[in-house]
């Protein structure tokens, strides 16, 4: 395996910043979820297909039909997980739901055993514990036994186990494809899927204010690009698992940019769960032997 260039757990850090600014733009946008979705994934496609369509069509002659099956499969599951994760955001709380939809270890942990044969020690496993623990702590005021907020919150669990599926198909695909070649495609089946879905549901693809589309642009370029683009890349070095536990920094994200953008108060909890969250987080990267 070649050596990357770039350290990618400093990647990592640096898309777990980006995808925190994710639950950010959707609050502030008026649109519907699967509105914003898909123009999320269009201008994503539209950034990188000047690069793709210049250096990267070579590499299709190589893709087997396997991979396209799978590509193909990453999309649904990229694409159902916004729709899932941008509704929840209706009924549930940021906190609630952001810390819902990363609650990945849980799903990544069981998928990266079944088919990945990869083990894990009992200091891995607790560390994962400790993390999951912090972000509970973190929305622990926000979880409330009512009909909406419950729905909502099932929502963003339901999102989170499609983003694990997502990220479990990229670490096979990875190894084959390169990250433009791949993450081209997903985006592209993905942004298929939610045109689809767009036009079943009857929502409104346009007109839009021009803050509309600057949400839309931006969360092509954070959350998209320099967010997923980059775990995409850096799974060729590192685990699903090791992602999964990294994004559990996103809550902690999310909360600061959340007061600092949506006037939301920081309280003792999220304080704390924030310190469990890098403490666990810390802890389980530095067991990981893959990087």
């Amino acid at each position: 395996m070649e050596t990357p260039k770039i350290n990618p757990y400093g990647a990592v850090i640096l898309a777990v910043i980006s995808i925190s600014t994710s639950a950010i733009f959707v609050k502030l946008s008026a649109a519907e979820a699967g509105v914003i979705a898909f123009y999320r994934m269009l201008f994503s496609i539209l950034i990188m297909a000047p690069v793709f369509f210049q250096k990267y069509t070579k590499e299709l002659k190589g893709v087997s039909k396997k991979d396209w099956l799978y590509s193909a499969m990453a999309g649904i599951f990229l694409s159902f997980h916004f729709i899932l994760w941008f509704e929840s955001l209706e009924y549930t709380s940021v906190a609630s739901s952001t810390v819902l939809v990363t609650l990945q270890p849980l799903f990544a942990f069981f998928g990266a055993f079944i088919f990945f044969k990869e083990r894990f020690s009992f200091k891995a496993i607790a560390s994962a514990g400790i993390a999951v623990i912090g972000s509970i702590i973190i929305s622990w005021g926000d979880f409330h036994i009512s009909g909406s907020a419950l729905f909502g919150d099932m929502l963003a669990l339901a999102a989170c186990a499609l983003i694990t599926a997502y990220l479990l198909i990229g670490q096979m695909i990875r190894q084959r494809l390169s990250l433009m070649t791949y993450t081209f495609f997903v985006y592209l089946f993905s942004a298929f899927v939610l045109l689809v879905y767009i036009f079943l549901t009857q929502g409104q693809l346009y007109p839009y204010p021009p803050s509309e589309w600057i949400y839309f642009l931006l969360l092509a370029i954070l959350p998209n690009l320099l967010g997923h683009s980059v775990f995409n890349w850096a799974l060729k070095w590192i685990s699903t698992t090791v992602i999964s536990m990294a994004i559990l920094f996103e809550p902690v994200g999310a909360t600061i940019l959340a007061y600092i953008f949506l006037g939301e108060k920081i309280y003792f909890t999220q304080i704390a769960g924030g310190m469990i969250i890098i403490f666990g987080v810390s802890l389980f990267i530095g067991k990981d032997k893959r990087g």
